[in-house]
């Protein structure tokens, strides 16, 4: 499968290296542009390339947003990820790391509204990047893997995304929907930050 990545900082070149050695092709970008990136892309190998925000988003069959919630700007623009399926892995904290308050809403409900035509599925924003980097097995037995959150309004976008979980070596635990399962996923809950495996986060979701 073909996957943009947007952002390459920690979770975007970690998600970059688990991608590219299950066998997917990634194009990676940042705010800076492809040259600051010949340095991840030697290390990421020939199933890698960097691209400019917008040509990623337009390469990727599916796309990951790993850039700073509070800086839309650094979004691709919304034609180039309508209909397809748009990894949020963003929290709402401000540049002094604060959480933001967004009231009812979640982080990912936001991201909606500013890609409204995507169909988007939040993963990957509770687990630290050093756990995903270290912690990935594909041959383990799917209740001793850790786990990954996911949330989402449709099943065929969660169902894309937990595949792409299981390639990697984790297992993909449904939160529900942006509402409902967003809001358990935002940081500061029981769920947030902490490493499960298959068997204890369906424990952990059903007390959240």
């Amino acid at each position: 499968m073909k996957i943009g990545i947007i952002g390459a900082g920690n979770i975007g070149y970690t998600m970059a290296a688990l991608f590219t050695k299950a066998g997917h092709e990634i194009a990676i970008s940042n705010s800076r542009g492809p040259d600051s990136l010949n340095d991840i892309i030697d290390e990421l190998g020939p199933s890698a390339h960097a691209d400019t925000v917008d040509n990623a988003a337009a390469f990727g069959e599916v796309i990951l947003l790993a850039v700073p919630w509070r800086s839309p700007e650094a979004l691709p623009h919304p034609d180039l990820v309508a209909n397809k399926v748009v990894i949020d892995a963003m929290n709402p904290y401000s540049a002094d790391s604060q959480i933001i308050d967004l009231g009812l809403s979640t982080s990912s409900e936001e991201t909606a509204r500013r890609l409204p035509d995507a169909r988007i599925v939040k993963a990957f924003n509770t687990i630290w990047f050093k756990t995903l980097a270290q912690e990935s097995d594909p041959y383990k037995e799917d209740e001793t893997k850790l786990a990954i959150f996911i949330a989402g309004d449709e099943p065929g976008a969660k169902q894309t995304v937990s595949d792409l979980i299981r390639d990697i070596g984790f297992a993909p635990i449904d939160a529900g929907t942006l509402r409902e399962g967003g809001r358990k996923l935002q940081p500061g809950t029981s769920l947030y930050g902490k490493p499960f495996t298959q068997t204890e986060a369906q424990e952990a979701l059903q007390q959240a």
